[in-house]
């Protein structure tokens, strides 16, 4: 079933206020439009709807008698003539963030527009927000610590349903994911193997996520459950182990160049981190933080690799420090799939570390030609 509603500014919570501030990208409150983003800005465009889903059972045997899934859509789906759609982009976004996060001028601005990669008068692109992310249900909705404990699984499954039941698409021409969504793209991958002419995961590796990576997201966690003031989830305001949480996935998640140029001076730098940690804790609830990391527990595609059957463009940075180049992870994961072509994209004065996933004036040139290999319908 499908109910609009009136559109509202989404939650800036942590990994998607982390790369619009490293991308200095704005963030406007949206409304509901199909007028040209040149005369209204990108966040003001395309159109927002819910799904939802009756007697959703997770992998964990719980139900939810009613699941939430909020999407955004631009353009129009074309089918042929057995009604296959062929235009469709599914964009998948990171850990905290929302599918509207994507319409921002360095990214949708880059990517959608008249005669771009993936101009919308000629793609019918797909924005959903993840389960326990922006619009839809979640944690913070109400029942807190006793929502079900969802993961990555689930997400793509919930995704899936909402494609196929309700926006009635059977195929898409390409899955995008950034982070979480690059992690997610490698589930579709295996899981549907045959729904997608391409895929395109930037910023993740397609195996558990151990070391270094795990380490923190536990430290984060713990922050939070620790924390007396969290009381199992039953808090009245914002437990302080928050902000812990939020100081250790900052570091995580920034780049050094980044951080030196933005905050040169002492008296900058405490200025700028004290600013963004007070407008974390404005935006972001415990438990969703809790549940959308948590999420991550059981992720680990590596045993299926050989069930992807689609091509992908697979991008990661070298100062990304959530996923290290000197792993060589996605390097020796990506040789397990002949149809892959991995890019490490080298550090520069332009690249934002893990953020340089939502920059396609950096990557555009390896997404066009990656494109111009897909199978032509």
């Amino acid at each position: 079933m499908h109910t609009p509603r009136p559109l509202r500014p989404p939650r800036r919570s942590y990994m998607a206020g982390l790369a619009l501030m490293l991308c200095t990208t704005p963030w406007t409150s949206p409304v509901r439009a199909q007028t040209p983003a040149a005369a209204t800005g990108w966040a003001q465009v395309g159109t927002q709807g819910d799904y939802r889903l009756a007697n959703f059972t997770f992998r964990s045997g719980e139900t939810l008698p009613e699941l939430t899934l909020h999407y955004t859509t631009l353009g129009t789906p074309q089918r042929d003539a057995r009604g296959t759609v062929r235009n469709a982009v599914l964009i998948l976004h990171g850990t905290g963030g929302s599918g509207r996060g994507f319409l921002s001028n360095s990214y949708a601005g880059e990517l959608f527009g008249p005669g771009q990669l993936l101009d919308s008068s000629r793609y019918y692109v797909i924005l959903p927000d993840g389960l326990g992310h922006g619009g839809s249900s979640k944690p913070s909705n109400g029942l807190r610590a006793k929502f079900p404990k969802y993961g990555y699984d689930d997400m793509v499954t919930a995704q899936h349903r909402l494609l196929t039941e309700h926006l009635k698409v059977n195929h898409l021409r390409l899955i995008m994911g950034t982070s979480m969504g690059c992690m997610h793209g490698w589930v579709w991958g295996y899981t549907y193997p045959d729904f997608m002419d391409g895929l395109a995961p930037f910023a993740c590796v397609p195996t558990q996520i151990a070391g270094r990576n795990r380490m923190i997201r536990t430290m984060a966690m713990d922050a939070i459950r620790n924390d007396p003031a969290w009381n199992g989830g039953n808090y009245t305001s914002q437990p302080p182990g928050l902000r812990a949480a939020q100081m250790m996935l900052y570091i995580m998640s920034s780049a050094p160049l980044v951080q030196q140029a933005q905050a040169p001076t002492r008296e900058k730098a405490d200025s700028v981190i004290r600013a963004y940690l007070d407008a974390r804790m404005r935006t972001t609830d415990a438990n969703d933080f809790l549940y959308q990391f948590d999420a991550s527990r059981d992720y680990d595609p590596s045993g299926h690799l050989s069930k992807i059957s689609a091509p992908a463009l697979f991008i990661n940075s070298a100062d990304d420090q959530v996923n290290p180049p000197e792993l060589g992870l996605a390097e020796a994961f990506a040789k397990q799939m002949p149809k892959t072509r991995f890019i490490m994209l080298p550090i520069t004065a332009e690249t934002r570390g893990h953020g340089t996933h939502s920059l396609p004036r950096i990557w555009g040139g390896y997404l066009r030609e990656f494109l111009s290999t897909l199978p032509q319908r």
